[in-house]
């Protein structure tokens, strides 16, 4: 970048006597020319309140000041100069060019090797060490953004930037640090907070007292990594109920960081992933190990169960399990949804380096409860290759503490233990979220989801999308049928609690502020003693082993609450204030010395209160404060005569003026520094004391998830009380559904009091009939019904009474459906290869203990092969797999399977009126049909599907709608005239041969 260049007047004489007593016109022509130099500013440089000296501007912070010291960069400044100046003023000799650009160098050349200030400078290097996040620098009583990373802030925060020396630059408060930082984070940026690392006091004793504060980074986060003191302030925890901090973004139910890698076995032809997921606010660490296709299904599916808020994956990731991630994270509209990914390199993917990785940080565990490396080599090698990029990554957070412990492990799928829901069968069914706008309301959760707690709202999330295997309605019956006094006061307890699963996870990883353990420690002693005082109750009052299990054992799990409760002095744990935190100093020997040092130096300072009266012949004389000045002699200024010439004037007013003297000056400034190394002591010591709490985190953890477990049986209780649900029988060992006056969940909530939706009747056996072929018009309501039976299946599974008035059902192991016709630009497939695509992988993982749904398979292509592959689809459900199958089909020759497999077949429709149109004679106009629906599940094959009546509603004007009638019949009596020829033709050769 070039710069102007316009000599001074000190600068023009200083140059013509250094150019050969140069002529002032000469001079003259050369004022104003440009010069590809940087120089400085004109106006002297001068020293700015941060210790740095002021520059010029720089776009960017990768530009370091070693650029522009390098000499052979100098070298090429200079020569652009001569240069320059020659085509300015043709008739300088030689001599005198050199000698005016030594008088240029001479000036310029210092203030281009200072050209950062000193914070300038210290940011650079923290930037270069941490090029991928924005950093927050702490500056006196506010965070700085610095050069683009101040440009991003600015625009995300809608805040001010502006030029300030060398960089753009923008600020936040310190104490509105965890609202910014959380607004950065959910829109995916990575953001590092950069803290002073040095007080005043003890860095004015020391030898860089004239040096700038030293500053490190101090903590990073992301989307997933939202755990801190920083990011977790009491208002969020306890207040944000009563809006306290309304403009705070709060965490999302889940926050997992999933890590993926995949591996192509070139003999086999199988591509096999691996995934580990962790939720470092929780502590949840979550492994599988499977074979997957090209359309990544099985992968699809775990990720949505999961749900993470960042994944993490090699940089030589495939092209297709890039797309699917990338369709996944862009599902969302709004950018604080949308996943954040994170590449890394692919070489820390690799087995070995992983192993080594992995090897090295087990090693070393000797926690309690910690998981052993011989388990670590136990595990799939995919895994292993997810686990070591997982363990460096969390290390640059400080939140690898998790991946430690044994416990949290948890396998992602055990078939044995959940119903397995594919991802189209969480999309599909809207089991999740909805499919109009990806919200809550609308799905199953939203139905089911009456949870008071933020742990009991994740754990009925796990349960929704993996239904149990062994449902508990006895607790759920009881919980509805009770009128213990018992359930409601536990019921009671659970209201407004604070998140104990995410506290106690922050102070784990040692990162809990003072308020925040307080209320959190001071809720579990709370929940430990009142659960206490109930056992009596519980033990006699209340039936289900379940729910007896449960809270018998919760108290006993929170008993290390009470202890750290009593160390904490209330008062200052509530204010922050690290001092006086501890109410018994006997169990702290450090910061009990350095209290009686400190209490020394006060009793010192104030016995030199005897000295001081005499001196001033003031006998009742005191220190005084002013502004948090503390031990001021205050003189009257009349009586100034009287203060000793070796006082230090502190600050005056018209009427007094205040002294230290020189005991004063030396006890008050060792004072400050035995006040700040107490602060520094008391932080270690609450550190160590975070780490003793942290060695009962297992077991507070698992009487947490108890509590979380009694708040979703409360959630499906209150579920029960709704109007006309039914206890549903669930059989082990038993293929068959049986659902009388069943009805939609989310359809009849969303209704409400009208009441208007139709129940009806399903009956499906594994060794009878297990396939129901339905057909009917358009908008008759096939789709709603065959969701509804799966979303039935599914709630009886977890446990949940079903909306209906008698329902049996077998132990499914899973639900496969293919509904809807979209295609899937990111994948590169049409709607037919979607279509068949999901169809193949429903054919592959289905059993006779499955339920499959399709809905109007083979309609994305022509209709003579989407009838054949329907058909032959269809036949081998009935034929091989012999799942419990619902089919949907416009498709009416598939209905002659009935007649085919009549012991395993049913045909049905929707029920309907049919309004015939009337042929206009004068014009031959023909009408459309005007359908009336019923909605009413019938036995039975429809003829038709009645598309013109759709067109009708759809407001398709009346002239193409009469075009297209006469055009439908036409086409129906060619059919009916072939079928007939066909008939006769067959008649024929009967009678003949």
């Amino acid at each position: 970048m070039q710069t102007l260049f316009l000599l001074t007047p000190e600068t023009t004489l200083r140059s013509s006597r250094g150019a050969a007593g140069l002529c002032s016109s000469t001079l003259e022509k050369l004022k104003g020319f440009t010069c590809s130099a940087e120089p400085s500013d004109t106006a002297s440089s001068k020293i700015c309140d941060e210790g740095s000296i002021e520059g010029s501007h720089k776009n960017s912070l990768q530009q370091t000041a070693e650029e522009h010291e390098d000499e052979e960069e100098e070298v090429k400044e200079k020569e652009s100069f001569r240069l320059d100046a020659t085509k300015q003023v043709p008739n300088l000799n030689v001599d005198s060019i050199t000698s005016l650009s030594s008088v240029f160098w001479q000036q310029v050349g210092p203030r281009m090797k200072s050209i950062y200030t000193p914070l300038e400078q210290q940011v650079i290097q923290l930037k270069q060490q941490h090029k991928d996040a924005l950093l927050a620098v702490e500056c006196g009583y506010k965070y700085r953004f610095f050069g683009e990373d101040a440009e991003v802030a600015a625009k995300e925060l809608n805040i001010v930037c502006h030029l300030d020396h060398n960089f753009m630059t923008c600020s936040i408060p310190t104490h509105r640090l965890f609202v910014h930082v959380r607004r950065l984070v959910s829109h995916g940026h990575k953001i590092g907070v950069v803290k002073q690392t040095e007080t005043s006091a003890i860095k004015a004793s020391g030898a860089n007292r004239n040096a700038l504060f030293t500053r490190q980074l101090c903590a990073l986060y992301t989307k997933s990594t939202l755990v801190g003191e920083d990011v977790n302030p009491v208002c969020r925890l306890g207040d944000v109920e009563e809006e306290g901090c309304g403009d705070v973004v709060l965490d999302p139910p889940d926050s997992f960081l999933l890590c993926i890698s995949e591996s192509w076995d070139k003999l086999k032809k199988q591509l096999t992933v691996g995934l580990v997921a962790v939720q470092p606010s929780t502590g949840d660490v979550l492994l599988d190990c499977f074979p997957d296709g090209q359309s990544r299904s099985e992968l699809e599916s775990r990720v949505l169960q999961i749900n993470p808020v960042e994944i993490l994956v090699p940089s030589d990731l495939s092209e297709e399990t890039h797309r699917l991630l990338q369709s996944i994270a862009s599902a969302s509209t709004q950018a604080d949804d949308r996943v954040r990914i994170e590449k890394r390199e692919s070489a820390q993917f690799e087995f070995a380096s992983a192993m080594n990785t992995a090897t090295e940080f087990y090693c070393h565990t000797q926690e309690k409860g910690s998981r052993s490396l011989s388990s670590v080599a136990s595990l799939e090698s995919q895994v292993i290759c997810c686990l070591g990029p997982l363990i460096q990554y969390l290390q640059e957070f400080n939140l690898e503490r998790v991946l430690r412990s044994e416990s949290s492990f948890r396998r992602l799928s055990f078939e044995s233990e959940f119903m397995i829901l594919s991802a189209a069968t969480l999309r599909n069914l809207d089991i999740l979220n909805n499919q109009t706008d990806g919200g809550v309301k609308g799905s199953l959760l939203w139905v089911l989801d009456h949870t008071r707690t933020p742990f009991g709202r994740r754990l009925m999330r796990k349960w929704v999308s993996q239904p149990l295997t062994d449902p508990q309605q006895d607790a759920v019956q009881e919980i509805l049928e009770s009128h213990s006094l018992t359930l409601n006061s536990i019921k009671s307890l659970l209201s407004h609690l604070p998140d104990l699963e995410r506290g106690i996870c922050s102070i784990y990883h040692k990162k809990s502020s003072t308020q925040e353990f307080y209320l959190i420690n001071s809720s579990l002693s709370r929940l430990g003693n009142e659960l206490q005082a109930l056992l009596p109750a519980i033990q006699s009052q209340i039936s289900s082993a379940l729910l007896r299990g449960l809270l018998s054992d919760t108290p006993d799990l929170l008993a290390p609450a009470h202890s750290h409760l009593k160390v904490l002095n209330e008062k200052a744990a509530k204010s922050g204030n690290k001092t006086e935190l501890f109410s018994d100093l006997s169990g702290f020997p450090v910061l009990q010395e350095r209290r009686e040092q400190i209490q020394t130096v006060i009793d010192e300072i104030q016995d030199h209160r005897q000295e001081i009266r005499l001196t001033l012949k003031a006998p009742a004389l005191d220190y005084t404060t002013v502004s948090g000045q503390e031990f001021l002699i205050e003189v009257k200024n009349s009586l100034t005569s009287a203060v000793p010439p070796d006082w230090v004037k502190i600050n005056s007013t018209k009427a007094v003026s205040r002294y230290h003297s020189p005991f004063l000056v030396e006890r008050y400034k060792k004072l400050l520094q035995l006040r700040e190394q107490l602060l520094l002591d008391c932080q270690r010591e609450w550190t160590n004391f975070l780490d003793q709490f942290g060695e009962h985190y297992h077991t507070i953890k698992r009487a947490i998830s108890h509590l979380a477990t009694m708040d979703c049986l409360f959630s499906l209780a209150e579920v029960a009380k709704q109007g006309d649900y039914c206890r549903p029988e669930v059989c082990v060992g038993h293929r068959q559904i049986m659902i009388r006056d069943g009805r939609h969940p989310a359809i009849d909530v969303l209704m409400g009091e009208h009441k208007q939706y139709v129940p009806n009747l399903t009956e499906l056996q594994g060794d009878g009939r297990r396939t129901m072929i339905i057909t009917g018009p358009n908008m008759g309501g096939k789709s709603s019904y065959i969701r509804q039976v799966a979303l039935i299946c599914v709630m009886a599974q977890m446990g949940s009474y079903v909306p209906a008035s008698e329902a049996r059902l077998g132990m499914l192991d899973g639900i496969y459906t293919r509904m809807g016709a979209t295609d899937n630009i990111y994948k590169g497939r049409s709607t037919f290869m979607e279509e068949l695509t999901e169809a193949s992988e429903i054919i592959f993982r289905a059993t006779e203990r499955s339920l499959v749904i399709l809905d109007e398979l083979g309609r994305g292509t022509s209709t003579h092969d989407g009838i054949a592959i329907a058909h032959a689809t269809l036949e081998y459900f009935i034929r091989d797999v012999k799942a419990l199958t619902l089919f949907v089909t416009h498709y009416p020759p598939l209905c002659e399977l009935e007649r085919v497999y009549p012991e395993h077949v049913s045909n049905y429709h929707m029920a309907f009126l049919l309004n015939e149109p009337d042929i206009a004679t004068d014009t031959d106009e023909v009408q459309p049909e005007s359908i009336t629906f019923l909605y009413q599940l019938t036995e039975g094959a429809a003829g038709r599907s009645y598309g013109l009546n759709v067109a009708r509603l759809a407001d398709i004007p009346d002239p193409i709608l009469h075009t297209a009638a006469r055009k439908a019949r036409e086409l129906e009596s060619m059919v009916n005239a072939r079928r007939l020829k066909t008939a006769l033709l067959v008649g024929w050769f009967y009678f003949r041969y």
